[in-house]
């Protein structure tokens, strides 16, 4: 396994731990190695899949700095966020159960990969002052959400709300987002991928067939939802070059250190 994405083994089930440091943030290189990762399980025949990532940070979204490095190269921002939705679809069609273990912060395409997921249990911060928050925080550097992107959150938690977040660029605080529904378990930092492999259990004793028929279809539409027509990445990478977008990717690297 790419070094990337770690593989620790839980009898039949299989973690794959995002492990690419600071903040698991999102390249091309990490996102095809989780990919690999979510095939070779499936080809090896595990029973189900939980995907971690570091204590307190889940993952921080896309690469902002690497995806600004590419200047003016059209095709390769384009290639980047299609690795990115490829990672996304992958586990939203996967053909066996995923729980997303949300380590930690989960902005932007965190927020997403977690979406993609059968199951989302969220670290509770252990300083209740600075609670560990999971969204869709585009609008506040100056993306737009894509629609396929959006559906994912309508999905869990309802139009009118989902519209609210999505517009702000919100991010929720781990306690509102339990009450919300955008996480279905809180747990301490040590106890969310235990916590995982407990949900899957019950899950995993049930006749294997019918589950995972009665699981694709119920999963039909969170697959439909990435498709390319619902991304419009052409669109998308276009708006990266607006000068509002521009300007509030520039904040963003500064507030990082990375201008």
């Amino acid at each position: 396994m790419n070094a990337l994405v770690q593989t620790i083994d839980h009898g039949r089930i299989r973690e794959l731990r995002l492990a690419r440091p600071p903040v698991n943030a999102l390249d091309p290189v990490l996102c095809r190695a989780l990919i690999s990762g979510l095939e070779t399980a499936v080809s090896e025949d595990m029973d189900a899949v939980v995907v971690s990532g570091a204590p307190g940070m889940f993952s921080a979204g896309l690469d902002v700095p690497y995806l600004m490095s590419l200047g003016e190269d059209r095709h390769a921002l384009q290639a980047a966020w299609g690795a990115f939705f490829g990672a996304a679809r992958a586990l939203a069609g996967l053909r066996i159960p995923v729980v997303a273990a949300v380590t930690g912060h989960a902005p932007a395409g965190g927020c997403v990969l977690s979406l993609c997921c059968d199951y989302r249990i969220m670290a509770r911060s252990p300083d209740p002052a600075k609670p560990f928050a999971i969204g869709m925080n585009e609008t506040q550097v100056g993306l737009a959400v894509p629609d396929g992107a959006q559906q994912l959150m309508r999905r869990v938690i309802g139009h009118h709300r989902a519209e609210r977040l999505l517009v702000a660029g919100a991010m929720v605080p781990d306690q509102e987002a339990l009450r919300i529904g955008l996480v279905d378990e809180l747990a301490a930092v040590e106890e969310v991928v235990p916590r995982a492999l407990a949900w899957l259990e019950p899950l995993l004793r049930l006749p294997r067939a019918p589950m995972l028929q009665t699981r694709a279809l119920a999963r039909a539409d969170l697959v439909r939802a990435l498709d390319p027509e619902h991304l419009h990445l052409d669109r998308f990478v276009e708006g990266w070059y607006e000068p509002d977008t521009q300007a509030g990717l520039r904040a963003l690297l500064a507030k990082l250190g990375k201008a």
